[in-house]
């Protein structure tokens, strides 16, 4: 019996019977252990095929991906459809189901995100640095690509396109494990994605969608699966990353939560902190770029604080906020300390009044993920030096933190935000998600 087929009786019991017996949960285990470990070698052996492809046929090959993508739309946003009326029925909250649901224009964008990344230059084999030295050796610093990559997601059935093309443009293989409430969905569009490389003349092992939602395929894939794994970018909430960063066996790219926030400085031109808090709070609620906490400069809080709130109320924001903020508004609630380290991901705003940039980047320091931060201010020394001392991936001068993506960035996409400070850091693209190696040239010399 294949891995597959005992997955499929194994699951077909379980409905009939509920929860298996102790062997049967043994057979249910060994049978995930060795589909995941057939999933590693098939990956590490389209990752070596990959490595050598031409640029030009990695970018033929995600055209045609984007190209099935938009063939396929139909089943796509009929298999989306199972995964919304189940996530509903399951009373998933407004910014999930949010997170989750795809239309027409999303999907399109999908298909475009994926054109985007072929039509990037191919950072594989890219000479980085050169240079010779005394003895005549001719050294070089090339992009080589990572090898084998696993994503562990959630909600977003579009991360199995864009995780899946940044990382075939970087030659890398993927093993995808997208979350179960988007299961149909990335199915239907991993089914696309594979269907225009195989076309192109690729792999369809390069990218691989882990076919079952037991939780012990995660197990399998952060402990490496038998040495066939080389880094796992985990996508999706507080508690998945902290699962992925304490049970990896692998190096993980770390995409924590994005506490973002806005410091609205002394002397900030009103009108344009009006429209950008306005566009990086609620453009988009659950999108890990939202602010969630805005902070203003007390020396100018009987201009600045009253529009800003009041705006934010009635746009429906939620407001919560300090005493200098309830007494602005009296629709504003108390915050409480949890409210300074909470990422809503929703039309909630914590607010406070802070004493100059200083005690702002403090409040940042103290309370903040490292993600994205922003300063409104029309003074470039104060904003060089909140640009300098902020240690977040993303700090942002007078623009909304929406801008926080790799599309707007020009990566064509993004694979996640990477918070951690080794190797990447803010967005992860396809040049994030390679290497490198020395190449070393000479002529016969040895050394004395």
């Amino acid at each position: 019996m294949t891995a597959s087929s005992a997955l499929r009786d194994a699951s077909a019991t379980e409905t009939r019977l509920g929860a298996p017996a102790p062997r049967e949960q043994a057979e249910v285990a060994e049978d995930v252990a060795a589909l995941m470990a057939a999933i590693g070698t098939r990956a590490r052996a389209a990752a070596r095929v990959l490595a050598l492809a031409p640029a030009a046929t990695k970018a033929a090959g995600l055209m045609e991906a984007a190209r099935a993508i938009r063939a396929h739309a139909a089943a796509i946003l009929a298999a989306n459809a199972q995964d919304v009326a189940a996530a509903q029925a399951a009373g998933i909250s407004p910014s999930m189901l949010d997170r989750l649901t795809l239309n027409a224009a999303r999907l399109e964008g999908t298909a475009r995100a994926v054109e985007e990344i072929a039509e990037l230059a191919d950072p594989v084999g890219k000479v980085t640095e050169s240079w010779e030295r005394p003895n005549g050796l001719r050294l070089e610093r090339v992009r080589t690509p990572l090898g084998v990559i696993g994503v562990i997601y959630e909600s977003r059935p579009n991360v199995t396109a864009d995780a899946g093309a940044l990382c075939l443009k970087a030659g890398n293989a993927v093993i995808l494990r997208g979350g179960s409430d988007s299961f149909n969905s990335s199915r239907a569009i991993h089914a696309a994605m594979v269907e225009g490389l195989a076309s192109a003349g690729l792999p369809p092992d390069a990218i691989q969608l882990v076919p079952t939602r037991d939780r012990a395929a995660v197990g399998e894939l952060l402990a490496g699966l038998g040495g066939t794994v080389d880094v796992i970018v985990p996508r999706g909430g507080k508690s998945l990353v902290a699962r992925v960063q304490a049970e990896a066996r692998v190096p993980v790219f770390a995409h924590l939560e994005g506490l973002v926030h806005i410091y609205v400085d002394k002397g900030a031109d009103l009108g344009k902190a009006l429209a950008i808090v306005k566009n990086a709070k609620l453009r988009r609620t659950s999108v890990c770029g939202a602010a969630e906490t805005l902070l203003v400069d007390r020396a100018d809080a009987s201009r600045l604080l009253a529009p800003l709130v009041a705006m934010l109320l009635d746009e429906g924001c939620a407001v919560r906020g300090d005493a200098d903020t309830q007494a602005a508004d009296a629709r504003v609630t108390p915050a409480t300390d949890e409210d300074w380290r909470t990422e809503y991901l929703d039309a909630v705003i914590s607010v406070k009044l802070v004493d100059g940039v200083g005690a702002a980047i403090d409040h940042i320091e103290s309370h903040g993920s490292h993600h994205t931060d922003a300063i409104l201010t029309e003074d470039a020394d104060v904003a060089e030096r909140f640009l300098n001392e902020v240690d977040s991936a993303i700090v942002v001068h007078n623009a909304s933190t929406q801008f926080a993506d790799g599309g707007e960035f020009g990566f064509g996409g993004e694979i996640g935000i990477a918070t951690g400070r080794m190797h990447a850091r803010g967005p992860v693209g396809a040049e994030q998600l390679t290497s490198f190696k020395y190449r070393v040239r000479g002529t016969g010399q040895i050394r004395p």
